[in-house]
């Protein structure tokens, strides 16, 4: 998985996944990308509006295919599936993508025995969960784009509040990407200082605690709002979505919460959910054992049960 020779191969060339095709290409991480989609037409003419900036950016090529395009990828990321509509909750879309992710995850793995696949689609815990039973692939494998758009948009509210760049901003969302999902407030921290010590000291003169509820309140909904408002979110988990991939291909070590089936983990077994997880190019290389609060122990195990409810409902 050399960074100049790397391959990623798109699945679903809707909105989300030509614009992370576009992101990826500004980038300059992958030196061959493939636009896969059951409308080849679109896909066909997404490749050829990425391809005239190509004297803008490193070289890359950029083409469409059939399945057979995953053929030596070093990352399938697989976007396709029914978009959530305004009101539509992501779990409510689970029956639908389910039966599209049973059809499509043999077909890329046909092509792309060796290669992580990352699956963006929604609910993207349960399909992540899906992927792996289906692929056979070893857990490390098959992951989740899971809480690392969630946790971006908790470290911006938070900087945006305390009025600091969100790149000092160290804080996690993690569970399912979802209505369970919950912060790690026990370790949030700016500049290697807890929140809980640092807001009390610092110029804000706000009621912090009833502040940073609302914070989090804003995350969880934040997807709600902007589908609401233009119809789906693409820019922010197209941009997500390199930041998981350059750290697959430039074997990077990152921390990112994406998910990935976890087991004895606060006594949660066989499912897929986000935490904290060194990734490089073995896919998902450990889960950091984060020392929980009681509180979040407790919301890490609802959502880890409201997740295997669904499971349940899922013929896999």
């Amino acid at each position: 998985m050399q960074g100049a020779r790397s391959k990623v191969a798109i699945i679903g060339a809707g909105s989300v996944g030509s614009t992370f095709a576009f992101s990826l290409m500004i980038s300059g991480v992958a030196r061959e990308i493939v636009l896969i989609d059951t409308n080849q037409e679109r896909a066909e003419g997404e490749c050829m509006d990425l391809n005239h900036g190509a004297s803008f950016v490193h070289p890359v090529n950029i083409y469409s295919a059939g399945y057979e395009g995953c053929e030596g990828a070093d990352v399938v990321v697989i976007t396709a599936g029914a978009k959530q509509k305004p009101g539509q909750s992501r779990i409510d879309l689970v029956q639908t993508n389910a039966e599209i992710f049973k059809d499509i995850t043999p077909k890329i793995v046909k092509f792309a025995k060796d290669a992580i696949l990352l699956v963006v689609s929604n609910p993207v815990d349960v399909l992540t969960y899906i992927t792996l039973k289906i692929s056979g692939l070893a857990a490390n494998r098959v992951i989740g784009s899971g809480t690392v758009l969630d946790s971006s948009r908790f470290r911006y509210l938070i900087s945006e509040h305390c009025r600091l760049d969100p790149r000092n901003v160290h804080a996690y969302i993690i569970g399912e990407h979802g209505d369970t999902e919950f912060p790690v407030w026990s370790h949030a921290n700016i500049g290697g200082m807890i929140l809980a010590k640092y807001c009390p000291v610092c110029d804000g003169h706000c009621d912090y605690k009833e502040e940073l509820g609302k914070i989090f309140e804003e995350v969880k909904n934040a997807a709600y709002k902007i589908i609401e408002a233009k119809g789906a979110t693409y820019y922010a988990i197209g941009l997500a979505l390199v930041r998981i991939v350059e750290s697959i291909l430039r074997d990077e070590n990152s921390v990112l919460p994406v998910s990935s089936r976890i087991n004895d983990y606060y006594g949660i077994n066989d499912v897929c959910l986000s935490i904290p997880s060194v990734v490089n190019r073995n896919g998902r290389e450990k889960i950091l054992r984060l020392e929980l609060s009681e509180l979040e122990q407790e919301q890490l195990k609802h959502s880890a049960g409201t997740l295997k409810d669904i499971m349940k409902k899922v013929n896999v």
